[in-house]
């Protein structure tokens, strides 16, 4: 899979913010082209508002707020129908389903907000390849709003010496105005929902070359960020060859502390820099701790594009990159994840179409088991379900997500053939780019692909016998998964998504035109 860069181009166009709702009972949308003289009009006839251009009232560099006004040529509007009405197979109703449907000449498409609890879009200079939200000490089971989140992330800008790592601080994310018209909501809800602009805020410090992947320090659930005393720590694969440490807790005290002067405390420079890599370009990353703050106990996977892993530890004299490699694979480490249960051992997959298993204590630093053909073709990204520890979720370069039952991997010498996944979707179009479980409920989780969709999915549910699946009448249609709960549409090229792990159900994705904060209804 080509993933070493976005496109490079300043990232200075409007996003598309088009998400499509996809629910066990998927809405109809009534769409409106355009008219005879051009101008765009909705089914009631009534003008679409040009989009506010976004303003920097403060002055400040740092600063900006960020409109979440409709594109003017947002044209199509989405209702839902009675779940016993008789769905008609009209295009000016029928369900715009990625992959399946086209839109005409005329049509675009518009967000349907009644099925959306949050949902902001925000620009950035450069684009981000990658990003990990950020813990705070704003509290864990967050549901009220406006809410606020922290996220760190990496530029791709056109030249090496303008990229940078930059803490983001999402405010003032209000509950999104939908046209629901739910009568029973509380006066409370409504405040919630006030029809103000996000504000995002960010320090940055120089990151020489693009930044290919950025992980934070793992924290553990409910722990309060450590004193400021204390270092937060991020890793950053560079496409120079170099693995990068920061702390970036200053940034963070910069953003939260008023009066904090961020260019004297700014951490311009590496705590640490990985050279076992020999300058060859990776992607694959993953932090472990041993269960707490204490960043002695930290350990650091990295993966480069020639099939070597190396591992990185800390102690009391600081890190302490290992030299010898572990050696299984045969192509590009595409990503890597530490068992969730047990500390001494990760996974990997990688370009040679294998996930492997691997016990760092095994002499020899070869794998201990592995899956040698998971994918048809580059494996791109793995996850470990830490609830539910035998799970594992892959997917390819081929478009596939398939969820792994790691107590059927055979070991390394034995005999047998590799095992068949306990499930395997084939809905997205193009090369999966990211995937990962929900931090809460062990059988759902979110990925995004190439194809410009983010889409929630949930194991846990299976098709009633007597359930019509929506369009699947013709031999050449694609069924609609019934695991597949919600499609979000809008970006461009989308990158990398997170889930929220201290406000529920919240997802966070990167893309070419910037970053998008939703949380659904229905999850």
């Amino acid at each position: 899979m080509s993933k070493r860069s976005h496109t490079q181009l300043q990232s200075t166009i409007d996003p598309d913010d088009h998400p499509i709702h996809k629910s066990r009972s998927p809405p109809f949308r009534r769409s409106v082209t355009l008219d005879d003289i051009g101008e765009f009009e909705d089914a009631w006839e009534d003008e679409i508002e040009e989009e506010h251009v976004a303003q920097n009232p403060t002055n400040d560099p740092d600063r900006m707020q960020v409109d979440d006004g409709e594109e003017e040529d947002s044209i199509e509007t989405i209702v839902e129908d009675d779940e016993d009405e008789t769905h008609s197979r009209h295009p000016e109703t029928d369900t715009f389903i990625p992959g399946r449907h086209l839109l005409e000449k005329d049509e675009i498409l518009e967000p349907d907000d009644s099925v959306y609890e949050i949902r902001h879009s925000m620009q950035v200079k450069w684009p981000s390849l990658s990003f990990d939200v950020l813990r705070d000490n704003l509290g864990d089971q967050r549901q009220r709003y406006p809410a606020t989140a922290y996220i760190v992330a990496g530029t791709q800008a056109p030249s090496a010496k303008d990229n940078e790592l930059s803490v983001y601080k999402m405010s003032a994310l209000h509950k999104t105005q939908n046209d629901g018209g739910d009568s029973d909501s509380d006066d409370e809800d409504d405040a919630d929902a006030l029809d103000e602009d996000p504000l995002l805020e960010f320090r940055s410090v120089p990151h020489f070359g693009g930044v290919n992947r950025v992980r934070a320090q793992p924290l553990p659930p409910s722990t309060p960020l450590p004193p400021v005393s204390h270092p937060y720590y991020v890793s950053t694969w560079a496409e120079t060859g170099k693995v990068h440490i920061w702390d970036v807790r200053p940034l963070i005290e910069s953003l939260d502390t008023p009066g904090f002067t961020h260019e004297k405390n700014r951490t311009n420079s590496p705590v640490f820099t990985i050279t076992s890599h020999a300058r060859a370009e990776g992607f694959a990353m993953d932090w472990a701790s041993s269960g707490d703050s204490n960043p002695s106990a930290l350990r650091l996977l990295t993966g480069d594009v020639h099939s070597k892993i190396y591992l990185t530890t800390t102690g009391q004299a600081g890190f302490n990159a290992l030299p010898q490699p572990f050696t299984t694979h045969t192509s590009s480490v595409e990503d890597l994840q530490w068992s969730p249960s047990e500390p001494p051992v990760f996974a990997s997959c990688s370009a040679d179409q294998s996930v492997q298993i691997w016990d760092v204590r095994i002499r020899g630093k070869r794998s201990a088991a592995g899956i040698d053909r998971a994918h048809g073709s580059d494996v791109n990204v793995i996850s470990w379900n830490k609830l539910t520890p035998y799970l594992l979720l892959s997917g390819g370069d081929e478009g596939q997500i398939k969820a792994w039952d790691l107590r059927n991997i055979k070991k390394k010498g034995s005999a047998g053939s590799d095992p068949t996944p306990v499930a395997s979707f084939d809905w997205h179009r193009a090369p999966v780019t990211s995937i990962e479980w929900h931090p809460t409920e062990d059988s759902i989780f979110a990925a995004s692909g190439a194809d410009d969709q983010v889409t929630l999915w949930d194991l846990a549910v299976e098709q009633d016998d007597d359930e019509t699946i929506d369009g699947a009448g013709g031999p050449n249609e694609q069924a609609i998964p019934p695991q597949l709960l919600f499609v979000h549409q809008g970006q461009k090229d989308v990158k990398e998504v997170h889930w929220h792990p201290q406000i529920p159900g919240a997802v966070i994705s990167t893309a070419l035109d910037g970053f998008n904060i939703f949380k659904t209804i229905s999850v």
